[in-house]
């Protein structure tokens, strides 16, 4: 399960899902990011003849010429969101020519579909590809059947190929493979009369080995063909995977370097021929403005992005001409100069299906690699306005149809939008709130609660997601926000673990990147960012209502059962003692909102006044 949301620095992790127990236009700008065309010695686009899954147009002559341009388009972290996002989540910010900002609604398969298939018009040498978490962490449409409705919707969308990512692993190696090869979830059994084929489309785990075998657990690359044309892939996710999954999804398997793994393989390809290739990598960046058409390479190439991608980037092999990426949510076009010094294009397409990447690559058929100089990469809006996908619109009934008896359910009532943004959010509070309040019902002794940010995928909206009414939070809806099926575990421990635990936020391994815990109410706390290290959570002003910390004191603490396992770099919060195990961390929302909201007397959201943050 997560514990960062992507505005925090991201790690994408999480559990299996709950679905045992409930089962019994296109907005593009090219980017300053992107490389500028240079003069080639012959024509990219004419005199060639074109094959692939876009619509030609205009005249072509039989014998191909040197170089071809080769159409990249490119997406990540859908995470099963195949109707539009509610909220934030379903919007993209554009800045605008006089440096203000602007947000557009985006996302949905329906309309993902229509712009691809649009993009590819005239394309004929078109490869759509991704960059991991394609499911996981999935909305109740999609999360309620395994995901096997956003593989049968990526096989529509004529997904290519993909990397795995670190939510290809929340219900482990075997039900991934099944994802992959197809048939019927062991357990829960087939959904419909059709036996799930699984995807048509290769998964690739490149740096993922069988602890046993010592071998990848899925292929670690792919080749596209074309009239001659060849392309290949290497697909990896985060080497840190093993660290925001559950021990469990992650059994018998070791997650090797991402730059060590694309650079043998790399070397592999070109053994067998294959000069350009193209490296998926589920891990990324952070780009120093939010807005998707934001120019990263201002003002030199690759200065307006950080994060683990940069580093990775700049040590990927000379041999890779592209590298599509994703795991932070975040959306950019830059240029990274590879170990050589040549600029290299480097890609994000934020998540949930809300953009696209369009990246051109120059097929030199002469000496069979990509014209460096020549790729151009731009983001383009998954927009709204454009007319819906027929089949995207029939798959998403006919598995609405099923889940709907489940999810139309109202839970609770709220007054306003509760949202999870910020370093302490209302709807973290909320939750927070919400575990504390069960986790007094398995014990009154329960201190306090801790709930990571990461594992809030979605924010509550007000506004009805559909025939509900406004101000109506259905199960449906619940399931979006907490979509994983950790359990809240109750724990002991000291003050000073306690203290420990929270200066974890901003140290170790989250010195770089800090994972803020929501904090229930009580709880108090100064984080000072203008220090450095575990020195930004300000020992002496942690309060517990109103009373400093007791170093040697006992106190009773409630977290998910990821938090309690020491995920996502939070090592003391695994070293708790009096273990009690409760039931999953939905069942404790969908009980507080019911007890504590009424259609007349809604839950207002809450401040988010308990930390207090100098920076």
């Amino acid at each position: 399960m997560p514990a960062t949301s992507p505005a925090q620095h991201p790690n994408h992790p999480r559990r299996r899902r709950r679905t045992n127990r409930l089962l019994a236009t296109a907005a593009g700008v090219l980017t300053a990011g992107a490389l500028a065309a240079a003069a080639l010695p012959g024509s990219a686009t004419a005199g060639e003849h074109h094959g692939g899954k876009g619509t030609p147009h205009g005249h072509h002559h039989d014998r191909p010429g040197r170089y071809q341009d080769v159409q990249l388009l490119s997406f990540n972290d859908l995470h099963g969101n195949l109707e539009p996002p509610a909220g934030s989540s379903g919007r993209v910010t554009e800045l605008q020519p006089d440096g203000t900002t602007t947000t557009i609604d985006a996302g949905g398969v329906e309309y993902l579909a229509t712009h691809l298939r649009e993009a590819r018009k005239g394309n004929r040498y078109s490869i759509t590809a991704a960059g991991g978490d394609m499911v996981g962490a999935s909305p109740l449409i999609s999360g309620l059947f395994h995901d096997e409705p956003t593989i049968e919707a990526l096989n529509r969308l004529d997904l290519d190929v993909t990397s795995v990512g670190n939510h290809e692993f929340d219900e482990g190696a075997r039900e991934l493979g099944r994802l992959q090869n197809g048939g019927c979830h062991p357990v829960d059994g087939c959904y419909t009369d059709k036996k799930f084929e699984g995807a048509d489309f290769p998964y690739l785990a490149a740096n993922v080995l069988d602890e046993k075998t010592r071998k990848p657990l899925l292929k670690p690359y792919w080749v596209w063909k074309q009239q001659g044309v060849r392309v290949g892939f290497i697909g990896v996710t985060l080497e840190g995977t093993p660290d925001i999954v559950s021990a469990e999804g992650v059994k018998g398997l070791s997650f090797k370097d991402e730059v060590e793994t694309i650079n043998k393989y790399a070397a592999e390809l070109r053994r067998k021929g294959v000069r350009s290739i193209v490296a998926l990598i589920h891990e990324g960046g952070f780009p120093a403005s939010s807005s998707y058409n934001y120019d990263c390479d201002s003002p030199g190439a690759g200065d307006g992005i950080s994060g683990p991608i940069a580093d990775i980037a700049e040590n990927v092999t000379p041999d890779v001409d592209a590298l599509v990426t994703g795991h932070t949510h975040a959306a950019y076009a830059c240029t990274i100069p590879d170990p050589s010094g040549k600029p290299r294009t480097v890609t994000s397409a934020a998540s949930f299906g809300r953009l696209y990447t369009d990246t051109t690559l120059t097929y030199d058929r002469r000496t069979g690699d990509i014209a460096r100089t020549a790729v151009k990469s731009a983001n383009h809006v998954v927009t709204r306005g454009v007319p819906r996908a027929p089949d995207m619109t029939r798959l998403i009934d006919r598995w609405n149809t099923l889940a709907a008896p489940i999810g139309n359910r109202p839970i609770g009532y709220i007054s306003g939008d509760i949202v999870r943004d910020g370093v302490e959010s209302p709807l973290g509070d909320l939750i927070a709130d919400a575990q504390l309040e069960y986790g007094r019902t398995l014990d009154p002794e329960t201190d306090l609660a801790l709930m990571n940010p990461g594992g809030i995928r979605a924010s509550l909206t007000h506004e009805a997601s559909g025939s509900e009414g406004d101000g109506v939070v259905t199960f449906a809806e619940g399931f979006t926000v907490q979509p994983f099926a950790n359990t809240v575990n109750l724990q002991d421990f000291t003050g000073a673990q306690l203290i420990q635990a929270l200066k974890e936020q901003v140290s170790g391994p989250n010195e770089a990147a800090p994972k803020i815990l929501q904090i229930s109410s009580g709880l108090t706390y100064t984080l000072d960012l203008t220090r450095s290290g575990a020195d930004r959570v300000v020992t002496d002003s942690i309060r517990l209502d109103g009373s400093a910390i007791d170093p040697a004191a006992t106190y009773r603490v409630a977290t998910n059962s990821f938090l309690a396992g020491g995920g996502d770099g939070f090592p003391t919060l695994g070293e708790g003692t009096g273990d009690l195990v409760g039931e999953d961390d939905l069942t404790a929302l969908e009980q507080y909102l019911t007890a504590n909201s009424t259609p007349a007397a809604p839950i207002a959201p809450p401040a988010a006044d308990r930390i207090t943050l100098v920076q």
